[in-house]
């Protein structure tokens, strides 16, 4: 069911406010989650991987299954290490920044009600 034109004009301005309280957190909506796998992170954990299929392969070689356990285990972290996703800290946050959530908070709660009174 699409929106009414009073519903997109809400939700414009909500999404306007958004961007100008908190540019970082409207990216990291808006934003594609197959971006935010990070290179460094992939290509380290690929490395990783292939040294752990290595000492996999010499630890059968030798016959030796500590050695294959061991490859196993790196072979595994490196995949784990590839497929985290990035973080997106909020530990840089001012204190101020709560105070602007409550109120960008209290805002949407001032439209809905206004638009519960409306209908």
């Amino acid at each position: 069911m699409p929106l009414s034109e009073h519903e997109q004009r809400l939700l414009d301005a909500l999404e306007q406010q958004l961007h100008e309280e908190d540019p970082k957190f409207a990216n990291t909506l808006g934003a594609d989650p197959a971006r935010s796998f990070s290179t460094r992170h992939i290509v380290l954990g690929v490395l990783a991987s292939i040294a752990g299929m290595l000492i996999l392969l010499l630890g059968v070689a030798l016959q030796s299954i500590p050695l294959g356990v061991a490859g196993f285990l790196v072979m595994g972290a490196g995949v784990y290490f590839a497929t985290l996703r990035r973080r997106f800290a909020a530990s840089g946050k001012s204190p101020g920044a709560k105070k602007s959530k409550s109120s960008f908070m209290s805002n949407l709660e001032e439209r809905w009600e206004e638009r519960r009174k409306d209908h």
